[in-house]
């Protein structure tokens, strides 16, 4: 007796009779893995049995063949189950994709099938042939477009790695594939792209609160300049200590793993969606960094498999991966997310978070002192540590709003009620009676300065 699974899965569908949903799945499948819609049952597996006439399974394989395109021809088996006819219709994945049923494409994803966008179906067809979006031409730009002098400095770059190279910057490109017959590539221009264009926009803010800016930039170089341009930012912005180590040299220990920020940025820039309409955005608070890029996961890989290195790397933009990785910024594709996760825990920081919203991936770091809760807060674990210095006569709330103080002297009064749980005007309340009894003052303006806690 034939084996029917118990439940719609990936490569499993149920229908109570032919229709045009049975057509739609076959598609769905022949986009992703293969399959097999069963008719005959309902959605729940329970056998229905389809009653069939002399020539009701050709007329259904003629359906098929006449509303897809390429055209499909799947396997058909009537099986007896429980003395019930059941039609199995199997089908392969599809060499060449996409397939469609009247104009409609479709894909395969758990249990379901997913009607593919616009992009989705590029994205598929590009797939299909081992290609991307930046392979192909730019039809918008021209070679005058391009800084020959930017290929030349990557061209010395790769000089000074040891390649020898012999080409002029034009034959580089040529050698490349990133110019054909006098047009060059969408790779071609998002490298060296003369200009500021708005298709490599990155927008950058530091922000006290999520409604305060302190500072914002825009970058929209060519992505190796850009590269630099969003780390130098960054950098500027978060803060840095000197561990005296008693030797000729101290060290530099940062607020996060700069070689993890590094690799974030990387990411972002390279694998990018720049056919979106979004920006990429980077925003910079006291305790966390969030790297928002156009641009979803591919339907088989999800947060957890980025998380767990459960996955095989697809680069959106081959073109301009491959040529980073040639200039050794990036090492190899997919080892990237894997060595972020091992540097923040080598760090002793919080795991980044990632996330998918608004047609793109955000990526979330926490520094060390802070940690994400359930309420989307976030709360200082230097409360809970004890410290010596502790005065007898503060209250519980001064107490902690002088550890506050000394951890971060730049800590606002709004940032200090939330991390207690008390509210502004007893925060106000609290640094009055400090300041009465000489215990803290306040230095420089109410926006730029900060908190000192005398002795």
């Amino acid at each position: 007796m034939h084996n029917i699974s118990a439940i719609e899965d990936q490569n499993t569908e149920f229908k109570a009779s032919f229709n045009t949903g049975v057509i739609e799945s076959l598609v769905a499948f022949a986009n992703a893995g293969g399959g097999t819609v069963y008719v005959g049952v309902d959605d729940s597996g329970k056998l229905l049995g389809i009653q069939l006439a002399k020539e009701s399974v050709q007329n259904f394989v003629n359906e098929i063949k006449s509303k897809t395109a390429p055209v499909l021809i799947p396997d058909v088996n009537v099986i007896d189950v429980e003395d019930k006819q059941i039609v199995a219709f199997q089908i392969q994945e599809y060499p060449i994709k996409p397939v469609a049923v009247q104009g409609r494409y479709y894909k395969r994803v758990n249990n379901s099938n997913h009607q593919l966008t616009v992009g989705e179906v590029v994205n598929l067809y590009l797939q299909t042939i081992n290609s991307s979006w930046d392979t192909y031409v730019d039809t918008l730009h021209t070679i005058d477009d391009i800084s020959l002098e930017k290929v030349q400095k990557a061209i010395n770059f790769l000089e000074n790695k040891g390649r020898s190279i012999t080409e002029d910057p034009l034959s580089f490109l040529l050698k490349y594939n990133m110019l054909r017959e006098d047009k060059i590539t969408n790779a071609a221009f998002l490298l060296f792209h003369k200009d500021d264009n708005i298709i490599s926009t990155v927008e950058l803010g530091r922000f006290q609160t999520d409604i305060i800016i302190k500072d914002s930039a825009r970058s929209k170089s060519d992505v190796l300049t850009q590269i630099n341009e969003v780390l130098d930012f960054v950098r500027k912005h978060i803060n840095k200590e000197i561990i005296i180590t008693g030797s000729a040299y101290n060290t530099e220990r940062w607020q996060y793993p700069l070689e993890a920020i590094r690799e974030i940025v990387l990411n972002m820039i390279i694998h990018r969606d720049y056919r979106s309409a979004s920006d990429s955005i980077v925003k910079v608070y006291d305790n966390k960094i969030e790297f928002f890029n156009p641009g979803m996961l591919p339907d088989d890989i999800t947060v957890d498999d980025l998380m767990n290195n459960r996955y095989k790397s697809t680069p959106r933009n081959k073109m301009v991966a491959d040529f980073c990785k040639d200039l050794g910024l990036i090492e190899k594709y997919g080892s990237g997310i894997r060595r972020v996760i091992t540097l923040f825990k080598e760090a002793g920081l919080p795991l980044p978070e990632f996330e998918q919203i608004s047609g793109g991936l955000n990526v979330t770091v926490y520094s060390k002192t802070f940690e994400r809760i359930s309420d989307n807060k976030v709360i200082d674990k230097v409360i809970d540590k004890v410290i010596d210095k502790v005065i007898d006569d503060l209250s519980e709330n001064q107490s902690k709003i002088i550890l506050l103080m000394r951890q971060k002297p730049s800590i606002s009064t709004s940032d200090m009620a939330s991390v207690i749980g008390i509210s502004q005007r007893k925060v106000f309340e609290n640094i009055r009676i400090l300041k009465q009894k000489g215990k803290i003052i306040r230095e420089g303006s109410a926006k730029s300065g900060h908190w000192t806690v005398l002795d």
